[in-house]
């Protein structure tokens, strides 16, 4: 884990801290996160807290990522349609079969090269070779499959079969609607790299566990959280 510098700025760090979280683990605005400031007495304008979000998030969020265990070796992946400064882009998603978001990539095309280069970050950034790919029957994703030789590894099927890739995408539709819209490209690439790493620690499915593992759980999820978070 690499500390993070707090240095010149005037509120402590728990406050900072507290703020980036709220906006990122819940559908909240910047304004919403604004306002629970300033109901717990700590007035902050909503420009500084957006760059709280832009300066730390990716900070802690690369932090996160360094100390989650390797993900499974069965992965789903699955792209969506966004609408982004007027234009039609595609998210594409990869989760694995516990619901851990891998990777999202924010891409102007739904072909070959774009699956290609999803696949290959996934390769390169997750040191884990897949056991299983489950899509759905876009041909770009066999056409990617082909040249990175994992053709026998790709189960192309329905809605049915990639279901943990489409519900993933649920969150992030929230979060678009909250921020009507995203703004540019690269804004919502930057929001959806970090939301999927803080997001995972905090995702426990508490409706497929009992009263007394779900807080084990939250206490791991609040311990990586304090390790990703210490100050340097």
């Amino acid at each position: 884990m690499n500390p993070i510098n707090f240095k010149r700025h005037r509120f402590p760090p728990a406050v900072i801290l507290r703020a980036v979280r709220w906006y990122f683990r819940f559908t909240l605005s910047i304004r919403d996160v604004e306002e629970l400031m300033a109901e717990r007495g700590i007035e902050v304008s909503r420009e500084t807290i957006r760059c709280w979000v832009i300066k730390f998030g990716p900070l802690i969020a690369a932090n996160l990522k360094r100390g989650r265990p390797s993900p499974t070796r069965r992965w789903h992946l699955d792209e969506a349609v966004v609408k982004i400064g007027g234009r039609r882009m595609y998210l594409w998603r990869a989760v694995d079969d516990e619901g851990e978001v891998l990777d999202v990539l924010v891409q102007k095309r739904r072909n070959k090269h774009a699956a290609l280069k999803l696949l290959r970050r996934l390769l390169r950034n997750t040191g884990v070779h897949p056991e299983s790919i489950v899509t759905d029957k876009l041909a770009s994703y066999r056409a990617a499959m082909k040249i990175l030789h994992l053709q026998t590894r790709h189960h192309p099927g329905g809605m049915r079969e990639n279901n943990r890739a489409e519900n993933s995408h649920l969150v992030i539709r929230r979060r678009e609607r909250k921020q009507q819209r995203f703004k540019s490209q690269g804004s919502a690439q930057r929001f959806l790299s970090t939301h999927g790493p803080i997001y995972n620690p905090f995702n426990l499915q508490p409706h497929l566990i009992s009263r007394p593992g779900l807080r084990v759980l939250r206490g791991h999820a609040e311990a990586a959280w304090a390790a990703a978070t210490q100050a340097a």
